[in-house]
């Protein structure tokens, strides 16, 4: 999913493209109303994080410049404003939610895949049957992987999940019981134009670990061939 973020501000704007980027969302930025418009026309994203106080064009704007065009693409306003006013504005003029600065990096990521998960799920009902929504989720081990939900079933609970932890989760299912490289995670996971260190790997599969193992300390599931890589097996 690619996500168009729209900041003035360089710290505020790199700070969320690199965390969602570790999410597993492809980002686009924008620092200006103007140029936010542009890059929606040009880059078809499939989410958007507008500031509201930018140059050239502000965020109420550009959203009803997309609104007047697109009425699904779900819209998140950024502002340090935090006025009722403001608020009532921004939703009126179609927005989905509204994120006040200064904000954590946990808030962002829960509201981001909240919405995320809403917007695959009205994308799957719209365009698939009952047959082939079976193809969006998969089995790993004991756990029932639901990709437009971002998150999978262990019996009754339900475990939370990145788009990027579905994709590892997803290639390793495809190659059950085989040696999966390093190389092919990162291309499969992080793509081919991005190739992160190993540390962030072990990271990642560690974070993963914590979440579907029964013991992360004796991994059944996600087992690491030293020298090679990881293999899944059941």
């Amino acid at each position: 999913m690619k996500i168009l973020i729209a900041e003035d501000d360089l710290h505020i704007r790199q700070g969320l493209s690199d965390l969602l980027s570790q999410e597993g969302y492809e980002i686009v930025t924008a620092e200006n109303g103007k140029i936010a418009l542009g890059l929606y026309h040009k880059e078809k994203p499939q989410f958007i994080i507008l500031d509201i106080m930018m140059p050239e064009m502000d965020g109420y704007s550009v959203c009803r410049e997309i609104r007047a065009v697109d009425n699904d693409i779900p819209i998140v306003f950024l502002s340090a404003k935090s006025e009722e006013i403001d608020r009532v504005i921004g939703l009126e003029l179609g927005a989905d939610d509204y994120i006040s600065k200064p904000f954590g990096t946990r808030e962002v990521v829960a509201r981001i895949r909240a919405i995320t998960r809403r917007f695959l799920k009205s994308s799957v009902s719209e365009s698939a049957d009952a047959t082939d929504a079976k193809t969006d989720s998969f089995k790993f081990g004991d756990l029932e992987v639901l990709v437009n939900e971002l998150r999978a079933k262990k019996g009754e609970a339900c475990i939370d999940l990145s788009l990027r932890e579905i994709k590892v989760l997803h290639t390793l299912a495809r190659h059950q019981g085989e040696v999966v490289s390093r190389d092919l995670l990162f291309n499969e996971c992080w793509g081919y134009d991005h190739m992160p260190n190993s540390r962030t790997l072990d990271q990642h599969i560690s974070k993963l670990r914590k979440l579907i193992e029964d013991d992360p300390s004796d991994p059944q599931l996600i087992k690491t061939v030293h020298g090679a890589g990881y293999r899944y097996e059941i």
